[in-house]
């Protein structure tokens, strides 16, 4: 069985690392069978550990495994024979070999990779959990949604059937040299398989995203924002943790007891506003930098306060898309999103909806029975999207 992933990210600069960390080692220090890994660039969970680490899987204290994804490494194992392939599929169709080299260096192999390795990790170890350490928010959302883009870029380049693929190939550079266009097809085929399970992987009950804020109005904005990004992947939140929030003074009297007093009330103003979010549990700011298993356990001990570290503050397992019959010619499919104030498009391509929310586009597939409609209207409700369809006359009876 495979183990229960658990991501951390946020706005660069949150605390993300520390918590991802403290939380692994709370797990471990449980008697779970606990890994963090990091696929951060920034290389920093060692530093919160208080140890060197490397690509490979190594025992920190207390049971408490780490390691630090390479994905250059990665690029330089795994990547360099489908290169070769695709070389070879784009030379065939005539692309010039220094255009074709240069075609598949392609953007974002290094962190699909490190993903795939997260992947791996999940599935072969031993671990109950693995606790990942993203990288801040925008690469992290980059990053979660790169197994769908790739694979619709994939499709749309060599379709799934194999004899499609086969023949096209062979087409192209004559029926002699059809074994290594075969082979080029199987390697493809499980690129494409590869891309299917990571998918499966983020959407998966047992994969959640926790999200990490300092209570600042503009972290706690991007914040929600990526609440709505990750619900419009199919990627569930489980909880949001306010990092560095200032200790309450109390009766104290002074300029620094006034200070935090002041400050603390405007991070409980900027907390309220993230109220329909659910509970955001709060971790208090500390004097000194948490580094080493001893510090970052009080530092769980002080954000879980006796719960699971694996129950989630957030659970919403409202399904991302259902469809209901709203009148005698009428469909309404409801996407469960968390839209608030973000700028909202759709558009009909194909039998797809195309769903962009602040700018990240989506193309949601649509039920058989949504093809043969037309959109009618939509509208935002305490349930997200409702999307109306009617049926289109050109269509129905066919």
């Amino acid at each position: 069985m495979s183990a229960r992933l658990l991501l951390f990210t946020g706005k660069g600069g949150v605390g993300k690392t520390t918590l991802a960390a403290a939380t692994a080692t709370a797990l471990a220090a449980g008697g779970r069978k606990a890994l963090v890994v990091s696929t951060d660039p920034a290389h920093s969970l060692g530093d919160a550990l208080g140890v060197p680490l490397t690509g490979h899987v190594g025992e920190v204290e207390g049971g408490l495994h780490a390691a630090q994804i390479d994905p250059r490494a990665l690029v330089d194992d795994a990547w360099r024979d489908l290169r070769g392939h695709l070389r070879t599929v784009l030379a065939g169709a005539g692309v010039d070999e220094l255009d074709a080299e240069e075609l598949t260096v392609l953007p974002g192999v290094e962190e699909l990779l490190a993903l795939s390795e997260v992947q791996r990790l999940a599935g072969t170890g031993p671990w109950d959990v693995v606790v990942v350490d993203c990288g801040p928010t925008a690469e992290t959302l980059r990053l979660l949604a790169l197994p769908e883009a790739f694979a619709s870029y994939l499709e749309r380049l060599f379709p799934t059937h194999r004899r499609v693929v086969r023949g096209l190939l062979a087409g192209v550079a004559g029926s002699g040299t059809v074994e290594k266009w075969d082979a080029t097809a199987d390697a493809l085929g499980r690129l494409a398989e590869n891309l299917e399970q990571l998918r499966g992987l983020l959407t998966s009950p047992t994969t959640s995203v926790r999200l990490v804020l300092t209570p600042e109005r503009v972290v706690a904005a991007e914040t929600r924002r990526t609440v709505t990004a990750l619900a419009l992947q199919g990627i569930r939140v489980d909880g949001v943790v306010a990092n560095r929030v200032v200790p309450d003074p109390g009766a104290d009297r002074g300029p620094a007891a006034d200070w935090l007093r002041t400050r603390r009330a405007e991070q409980d103003a900027v907390l309220a506003e993230l109220a329909d979010l659910g509970p955001v549990a709060a971790v208090e700011h500390r004097a000194a930098e948490p580094v080493g298993a001893a510090a970052l356990l009080d530092v769980a001990e002080g954000l879980y306060q006796g719960r699971d570290p694996l129950d989630g503050v957030v659970d919403d397992e409202e399904p991302l898309l259902s469809v209901e019959r709203t009148g005698e010619l009428e469909y309404t499919l409801r996407l469960a999103l968390p839209i608030g104030d973000s700028s909202l498009d759709l558009a009909r391509v194909g039998d797809d909806l195309a769903v962009t929310v602040d700018g990240r586009r989506r193309l949601v597939a649509l039920p058989s029975l949504l093809r043969r409609c037309l959109v009618t209207g939509a509208e935002l409700d305490d349930t997200g999207l409702a999307v109306r369809f009617a049926p289109d006359p050109d269509l129905w009876m066919r």
